[in-house]
């Protein structure tokens, strides 16, 4: 049965090897010119009480997915390895303008 990007956004994400529970999938990652789906993004850990922020993203390789299932996706990873951390932001950059 074929399924739609969509569809997995409402997916929850599970790591076999420990039964960490990762979150749901907020992205995917596509080759455009083939349509082939690269990796799946889930939003990382919360930092201090969910104050401030995350401490990054789960890149999953399509390859490290086991199974896709009507409601969860089960996926062979070490969750450490696969965290990529966000880039900061700052609310000011000196010297650049909005336009350049």
């Amino acid at each position: 049965m074929g399924r739609r990007v969509a569809d997995l956004r409402c997916m929850e994400v599970i790591s076999i090897s420990d039964g960490l529970r990762l979150g749901y999938v907020i992205d995917v990652e596509v080759r455009i010119p083939d349509g082939q789906v690269l990796s799946l993004i889930v939003p990382g850990p919360c930092r201090f009480l969910g104050l401030f922020g995350r401490k990054g993203e789960y890149v999953i390789p399509w390859c490290c997915i086991r199974r896709i299932g009507s409601d969860i996706i089960l996926v062979e990873i070490d969750p450490e390895k696969c965290l990529v951390p966000r880039q900061k932001t700052t609310w000011f950059q000196s010297g650049r303008g909005c336009c350049d």
